[in-house]
């Protein structure tokens, strides 16, 4: 997709400087954080959101990820969040997974 800013992002069109990176998956620190640490998750390939996801294997890869950033930053305690749709908060349509840490989470988010 060509628009894409996420896409830009996993093709190195816009310079990031990835927290992990495999053939699969790029994540990198959010420009806006939530919390001391903020990390975004995402399939190279674009997939607008979960809703659009067809290969449950683009959603293993992403968890492995996950796995391996907060296991190699020590992260113990974090939260994991998927906005699907505008209507719950969604902003960039290319299937991302927030990695929150670093301070107290309150439930309910908000």
């Amino acid at each position: 997709m060509t628009d894409c800013i996420f896409c830009k992002i996993a093709n190195h069109e816009i310079p990031t400087t990835p927290v992990f990176e495999n053939d699969k998956v790029i994540a990198f620190n959010d420009l806006n954080p939530q919390a001391p640490t903020h990390i975004l998750v995402i399939p190279k390939q674009h997939v607008a959101s979960v809703s659009d996801v067809k290969d449950l294997s683009v959603m293993q890869d992403l968890f492995d990820a996950i796995q391996q950033i907060t296991t190699k930053n020590n992260i113990k305690d974090f939260r994991t969040v998927i906005n699907t749709g505008s209507g719950a908060g969604q902003t960039v349509f290319h299937l991302h997974i927030h990695i929150l840490a670093g301070r107290p989470l309150l439930w309910p988010p908000g």
